[in-house]
């Protein structure tokens, strides 16, 4: 099996350790293989989705980034029924943005999201 190395902050390391240790996985390599796989396995599923759809998207993100998320939301304001914007803490917000329309307006804003490596968080519940 090839190795890669990859860097993590000493809070994720942190964070990491103690999911280990909860879900009773053996070793860190073998949490991040579960991770990534289930990463692909999300992409996968989003990418076969199609047609029209109801859906949220969830964004955490850290405050400063409020220019990014403006940016993003009006190149989609077509298929934002309703945003809401909330301060969850001291430097971080959380967007929801309730969706509607064509399966692949609705991939391409959430891929902005992913790719924007200000966002803490990005997840699609599609209904």
């Amino acid at each position: 099996m090839p190795i890669i190395s990859i860097s993590l902050n000493e809070n994720i390391i942190q964070e990491l350790d103690k999911l280990q240790k909860f879900l009773g996985f053996s070793g860190r390599s073998e949490i991040v293989r579960a991770s990534v796989r289930n990463l692909l396995l999300e992409e996968k599923r989003i990418d076969e989705l199609s047609g029209v759809l109801h859906s949220v998207l969830l964004v955490i993100h850290d405050e400063k980034s409020d220019q990014e998320i403006s940016e993003i939301r009006h190149g989609f304001d077509k298929i934002i029924n309703t945003h809401i914007h909330n301060k969850i803490d001291k430097d971080r917000c959380l967007e929801i943005f309730v969706l509607y329309g064509d399966a692949r307006e609705i991939k391409n804003i959430t891929k902005k999201f992913q790719g924007n490596r200000k966002m803490d968080q990005v997840r699609l519940v599609v209904t």
